[in-house]
């Protein structure tokens, strides 16, 4: 039975999945399995896949596609290490990502999982100095100290400052809060770090770029957003908090959530329920909200040039 078990969501992305599984393949900790999970890819991602003979590699394919969540799920289910690790199929791990996280689940069974620092690297896989260090502090990670952290919670849901990607984590804690919810798209990652916490598990900080996360063009645009705004709202319902500082952020992320969905809604033509959000949400930002709720009455074929006009204004 392998130590880690590292499992590689994948759809679509054959372009992109070789690079991942290199980075697995080439780690100085050998003592580990591979699974790639693929949620019904049409493209050559099973012609890819098929003369792989590593004996450390399992190819799952759905024939059809099940969700991002449920297909992680599949993942997890057929994992058998006593460590677990999930990172996205257009990601990589530095060579000795399982060398040092696993040095520290090692000698303290206390510690559920470790959390790393990352690049930022771009669609041709370049590393960007600057723009990694923008990420760390927009995250917190440029203060969060090594170690144990005491204020987990707060780490997780107020800074965001784990990345599910660059944590390596005990199956067992993960199994004991169910891992990722099913039926999920987006914010899967934020809602699992915040039940860990509040199921009072224990994470440590490690303060090294031991991964690499992509920045490009995929994941950008109306379409993407207003599914992942759709799963932020569901995500940040789902909570209340006992602390009445946390309370307040999620309030206000929800009012913010709830008015940036509204005008996404309305750009697209969805006129009445995005009037409903952005008045659900008109507290985060009033003029952002009026000025949205006056684009609703332009035809819906000119909105974009003007909801684009306000993005624009409102950075």
């Amino acid at each position: 039975m392998p130590k880690v078990s590292v499992c590689i969501p994948t759809y679509n992305r054959v372009h992109l999945l070789p690079g991942a599984i290199e980075s697995v393949l080439q780690q100085t900790y050998p003592d580990l399995e591979l699974i790639v999970c693929d949620d019904g890819s049409q493209d050559e991602t099973p012609a890819m896949m098929s003369p792989l003979t590593d004996s450390r590699i399992r190819y799952i394919r759905h024939p059809q596609n099940i969700g991002k969540s449920n297909n992680m799920r599949s993942g997890f289910e057929a994992a058998t290490g006593e460590y677990f690790i999930k990172f996205d199929d257009d990601d990589r791990l530095t060579p000795e990502f399982f060398a040092r996280t696993c040095a520290i689940l090692d000698s303290d069974p206390s510690i559920d999982f470790v959390g790393t620092d990352h690049w930022v690297i771009d669609i041709n896989s370049v590393r960007d100095e600057r723009q990694t260090e923008l990420n760390s502090r927009r995250w917190g990670r440029a203060e969060l100290p090594a170690g144990t952290v005491e204020n987990l919670l707060e780490v997780v849901f107020v800074k965001q400052s784990f990345q599910i990607g660059a944590t390596l984590f005990r199956r067992q804690a993960l199994q004991d809060v169910g891992f990722m919810l099913p039926n999920i798209q987006n914010c899967e990652d934020n809602d699992l770090f915040v039940r860990l916490a509040l199921a009072g598990k224990k994470g440590y900080y490690l303060p090294e770029l031991l991964m690499e996360y992509r920045c490009h063009a995929e994941q950008q645009g109306i379409n993407r957003a207003i599914p992942f705004l759709k799963d932020k709202l569901s995500y940040l319902e789902n909570y209340q908090f006992d602390s009445a500082e946390l309370e307040a952020v999620r309030k206000s992320r929800l009012m913010e959530t709830q008015l940036l969905l509204g005008l996404r809604l309305i750009e697209k033509g969805e006129t009445e329920k995005g009037r409903q959000l952005v008045w659900a949400g008109k507290t985060f930002s009033p003029a952002k909200a009026w000025v949205g709720l006056a684009l609703s009455l332009l035809p819906v074929g000119v909105r974009g040039k003007a909801f684009n006009a306000l993005r624009r204004w409102s950075k």
